[in-house]
């Protein structure tokens, strides 16, 4: 059992078509694009100056959005704390759709970061690019397994 920081139950499925007025379905569909152009850059420009600094924006419209979405859910429903503490809890919370979003922002955020520290340490160790853009795609589709990835190759560079 959590601590219910609200009246209503955090588990009601909700949209989030009365957030900015916007259809869940097209937030989702603009945020989860915009990091895209991102990956692109990390792949196929990752020594060029702009490159990091222009992968953070989404991150930074990631963050924003994911704040907006929480403010915007703990105004309507609360959050109960005890739901992340059991699968079931967890598979309950992300019925809501905005929970869900906020959530895939989350994922997209985070590998992006993991993305741009691959770059970053792959050229400050000189391990061919070549190498990299494998991890990337993984990175981006599967994030650990990406991450891992790159450890690995990072290692045989090194060793070489």
């Amino acid at each position: 059992m959590g601590v219910l920081l609200s009246k209503r139950c955090a588990a009601e499925p909700k949209t989030l078509d009365d957030f900015l007025g916007i259809p869940a379905g097209n937030l989702f569909a603009v945020l989860n694009n915009i990091a895209l152009p991102a990956w692109v850059l990390l792949a196929v420009l990752p020594k060029w100056r702009t490159t990091l600094s222009l992968t953070l924006v989404p991150v930074y419209v990631y963050a924003v959005s994911y704040i907006a979405l929480m403010l915007h859910f703990l105004a309507k429903e609360g959050l109960d704390l005890g739901a992340f503490a059991s699968l079931d809890g967890i598979a309950t919370a992300f019925k809501n759709d905005v929970l869900l979003l906020a959530g895939w922002l989350h994922y997209l955020a985070f590998d992006l970061l993991v993305g741009r520290e691959i770059v970053r340490d792959a050229a400050s160790r000189n391990v061919p690019h070549v190498l990299v853009v494998p991890c990337l795609f993984l990175t981006l589709m599967a994030g650990p397994i990406g991450w891992l990835l790159y450890q690995g190759v990072r290692r045989i560079t090194l060793a070489c």
